[in-house]
Protein backbone atom coordinates (compact mmCIF):
# COMPACT_ATOMS: atom_id res chain seq x y z
CA UNK A 1 0.00 0.00 0.00
CA UNK A 2 1.08 3.42 -0.57
CA UNK A 3 1.95 5.75 1.81
CA UNK A 4 -0.45 8.44 2.37
CA UNK A 5 0.65 11.94 1.24
CA UNK A 6 2.44 14.14 4.23
CA UNK A 7 0.85 17.44 4.33
CA UNK A 8 2.33 20.18 6.64
CA UNK A 9 0.02 23.02 7.75
CA UNK A 10 0.83 26.75 8.06
CA UNK A 11 -0.69 27.11 11.93
CA UNK A 12 -0.11 26.50 15.08
CA UNK A 13 -4.14 26.31 16.14
CA UNK A 14 -4.52 22.85 16.85
CA UNK A 15 -7.98 23.46 16.41
CA UNK A 16 -7.86 24.12 13.19
CA UNK A 17 -5.15 21.33 12.48
CA UNK A 18 -8.08 18.90 13.92
CA UNK A 19 -10.98 20.58 11.87
CA UNK A 20 -8.63 20.11 8.97
CA UNK A 21 -8.34 16.49 9.71
CA UNK A 22 -11.91 15.92 10.09
CA UNK A 23 -12.83 17.11 6.74
CA UNK A 24 -10.64 16.69 4.48
CA UNK A 25 -11.02 12.97 6.11
CA UNK A 26 -8.96 11.04 2.72
CA UNK A 27 -6.80 7.98 2.74
CA UNK A 28 -4.17 9.24 0.40
CA UNK A 29 -3.73 12.23 2.86
CA UNK A 30 -2.29 13.06 6.47
CA UNK A 31 -1.58 16.68 7.77
CA UNK A 32 1.31 17.67 10.21
CA UNK A 33 2.23 20.95 11.70
CA UNK A 34 5.79 22.51 12.10
CA UNK A 35 5.65 22.04 15.73
CA UNK A 36 5.11 18.05 15.49
CA UNK A 37 7.74 17.80 13.26
CA UNK A 38 10.26 19.37 15.80
CA UNK A 39 10.48 22.91 13.81
CA UNK A 40 8.72 26.33 15.27
CA UNK A 41 6.03 27.31 13.34
CA UNK A 42 7.31 29.89 10.18
CA UNK A 43 6.49 33.56 10.42
CA UNK A 44 4.71 34.97 7.39
CA UNK A 45 4.29 38.36 6.48
CA UNK A 46 0.90 38.54 5.15
CA UNK A 47 1.21 41.22 2.29
CA UNK A 48 -1.36 40.13 -0.12
CA UNK A 49 -4.19 41.99 -0.50
CA UNK A 50 -6.64 39.05 -1.02
CA UNK A 51 -7.33 35.94 1.23
CA UNK A 52 -5.97 33.99 -1.94
CA UNK A 53 -2.99 35.65 -2.02
CA UNK A 54 -2.00 35.52 1.68
CA UNK A 55 -3.24 32.08 1.85
CA UNK A 56 -0.77 31.18 -1.33
CA UNK A 57 2.41 32.89 0.32
CA UNK A 58 2.01 31.11 3.53
CA UNK A 59 1.23 27.88 1.47
CA UNK A 60 4.50 28.26 -0.40
CA UNK A 61 6.71 29.51 2.36
CA UNK A 62 6.09 26.42 4.32
CA UNK A 63 6.44 24.40 0.97
CA UNK A 64 9.69 25.84 0.12
CA UNK A 65 11.49 25.92 3.45
CA UNK A 66 10.30 22.00 4.86
CA UNK A 67 10.58 20.40 1.09
CA UNK A 68 6.59 18.76 1.24
CA UNK A 69 3.25 20.03 0.21
CA UNK A 70 1.66 22.43 2.20
CA UNK A 71 -2.04 23.62 3.21
CA UNK A 72 -2.44 27.56 4.54
CA UNK A 73 -5.65 29.27 4.86
CA UNK A 74 -6.79 33.05 4.98
CA UNK A 75 -10.27 34.29 6.01
CA UNK A 76 -12.03 37.35 7.33
CA UNK A 77 -15.24 39.23 7.25
CA UNK A 78 -16.32 41.19 4.88
CA UNK A 79 -18.92 44.04 5.29
CA UNK A 80 -21.08 45.41 2.57
CA UNK A 81 -21.72 49.06 4.26
CA UNK A 82 -18.24 49.17 4.91
CA UNK A 83 -17.21 48.07 0.81
CA UNK A 84 -16.03 44.55 2.11
CA UNK A 85 -14.09 45.76 5.35
CA UNK A 86 -12.27 44.80 7.32
CA UNK A 87 -11.22 41.89 4.68
CA UNK A 88 -7.63 40.71 4.76
CA UNK A 89 -7.10 42.79 7.89
CA UNK A 90 -9.61 41.56 9.96
CA UNK A 91 -7.11 40.34 12.80
CA UNK A 92 -5.92 43.62 13.06
CA UNK A 93 -8.77 46.00 12.23
CA UNK A 94 -8.26 47.95 14.99
CA UNK A 95 -4.36 48.28 15.07
CA UNK A 96 -3.34 45.26 17.09
CA UNK A 97 -2.79 42.20 15.64
CA UNK A 98 -5.51 39.77 17.73
CA UNK A 99 -7.34 42.12 19.54
CA UNK A 100 -10.56 40.94 18.95
CA UNK A 101 -12.26 43.14 21.64
CA UNK A 102 -10.82 46.12 19.94
CA UNK A 103 -11.53 45.26 16.74
CA UNK A 104 -15.07 44.29 17.48
CA UNK A 105 -15.63 48.12 18.94
CA UNK A 106 -14.60 49.45 16.07
CA UNK A 107 -16.63 47.44 13.62
CA UNK A 108 -19.80 48.50 15.80
CA UNK A 109 -18.51 51.98 15.61
CA UNK A 110 -18.37 51.90 12.32
CA UNK A 111 -21.68 50.28 11.78
CA UNK A 112 -23.54 52.59 14.39
CA UNK A 113 -25.35 54.68 11.94
CA UNK A 114 -26.14 51.19 9.77
CA UNK A 115 -29.72 50.20 9.22
CA UNK A 116 -30.72 46.95 9.88
CA UNK A 117 -31.34 46.01 6.18
CA UNK A 118 -27.72 47.08 5.46
CA UNK A 119 -25.77 45.21 8.26
CA UNK A 120 -25.09 42.53 6.17
CA UNK A 121 -21.93 40.64 5.91
CA UNK A 122 -19.98 36.96 5.48
CA UNK A 123 -16.81 35.23 6.70
CA UNK A 124 -15.14 34.07 3.48
CA UNK A 125 -12.10 31.77 3.78
CA UNK A 126 -9.65 30.53 1.14
CA UNK A 127 -7.17 27.42 1.07
CA UNK A 128 -4.07 26.65 -1.29
CA UNK A 129 -2.70 23.36 -1.02
CA UNK A 130 0.67 23.93 -2.89
CA UNK A 131 3.36 20.67 -3.73
CA UNK A 132 6.80 21.02 -3.50
CA UNK A 133 7.20 21.23 -7.33
CA UNK A 134 4.88 24.38 -7.61
CA UNK A 135 1.37 22.75 -8.47
CA UNK A 136 -1.56 24.32 -6.15
CA UNK A 137 -5.07 23.37 -5.17
CA UNK A 138 -7.41 26.25 -4.41
CA UNK A 139 -10.70 25.99 -3.01
CA UNK A 140 -13.37 28.71 -0.78
CA UNK A 141 -16.05 28.95 1.09
CA UNK A 142 -18.41 31.62 2.63
CA UNK A 143 -20.52 32.15 5.18
CA UNK A 144 -23.42 34.66 5.03
CA UNK A 145 -25.15 36.59 7.52
CA UNK A 146 -25.79 39.78 9.11
CA UNK A 147 -23.52 42.07 12.33
CA UNK A 148 -25.23 42.37 15.62
CA UNK A 149 -25.76 45.47 17.25
CA UNK A 150 -24.10 44.16 20.46
CA UNK A 151 -22.33 41.14 21.08
CA UNK A 152 -23.35 38.14 22.70
CA UNK A 153 -21.66 34.31 23.57
CA UNK A 154 -18.98 32.79 24.51
CA UNK A 155 -18.13 30.35 22.41
CA UNK A 156 -15.59 31.20 19.21
CA UNK A 157 -13.09 34.10 18.81
CA UNK A 158 -12.49 37.55 16.56
CA UNK A 159 -15.90 38.76 15.62
CA UNK A 160 -18.26 35.61 16.26
CA UNK A 161 -20.33 37.59 18.79
CA UNK A 162 -21.39 40.35 16.56
CA UNK A 163 -21.84 37.38 13.14
CA UNK A 164 -25.20 36.21 12.69
CA UNK A 165 -25.21 33.44 10.46
CA UNK A 166 -28.44 33.51 8.16
CA UNK A 167 -28.06 29.61 9.03
CA UNK A 168 -28.38 29.97 12.68
CA UNK A 169 -31.89 31.29 13.48
CA UNK A 170 -30.77 34.27 14.98
CA UNK A 171 -28.20 33.49 17.21
CA UNK A 172 -24.47 34.77 16.99
CA UNK A 173 -21.80 32.19 15.90
CA UNK A 174 -20.41 32.90 19.59
CA UNK A 175 -23.54 31.20 20.79
CA UNK A 176 -23.29 28.43 18.52
CA UNK A 177 -21.74 24.80 19.52
CA UNK A 178 -18.36 23.65 18.49
CA UNK A 179 -20.15 21.27 16.11
CA UNK A 180 -22.47 23.55 15.04
CA UNK A 181 -20.51 26.64 13.97
CA UNK A 182 -18.52 23.65 11.90
CA UNK A 183 -21.26 22.62 9.98
CA UNK A 184 -21.59 26.05 8.97
CA UNK A 185 -18.57 28.02 8.94
CA UNK A 186 -16.49 29.50 5.80
CA UNK A 187 -13.45 27.29 6.96
CA UNK A 188 -15.53 24.44 7.08
CA UNK A 189 -16.94 24.87 3.66
CA UNK A 190 -13.87 25.71 1.95
CA UNK A 191 -12.31 22.27 3.27
CA UNK A 192 -15.11 20.16 2.12
CA UNK A 193 -14.24 22.05 -1.33
CA UNK A 194 -10.81 21.48 -0.90
CA UNK A 195 -11.53 17.96 -0.52
CA UNK A 196 -14.17 17.69 -3.58
CA UNK A 197 -10.85 18.67 -5.78
CA UNK A 198 -8.86 16.20 -4.74
CA UNK A 199 -11.50 13.41 -4.40
CA UNK A 200 -14.45 14.16 -7.02
CA UNK A 201 -14.50 11.02 -7.36
CA UNK A 202 -16.17 10.40 -3.46
CA UNK A 203 -19.05 12.64 -4.78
Amino acid sequence: MDEPLLVIVATSNKGKLAEIRSTVDLPGFEFTTAADLGFEPLEVEETGTTFLENARLKARAYAERFGMSALADDSGLQVDALDGEPGVYSSRYAGVDGDDAANNRKLLEALAAVAEPDRTARFRSVVVLVHPEGTETVAEGACEGVIARTPRGEGGFGYDPLFRPLAAGGRTMAELTLEEKNKISHRGAALLALRKALAPEAF
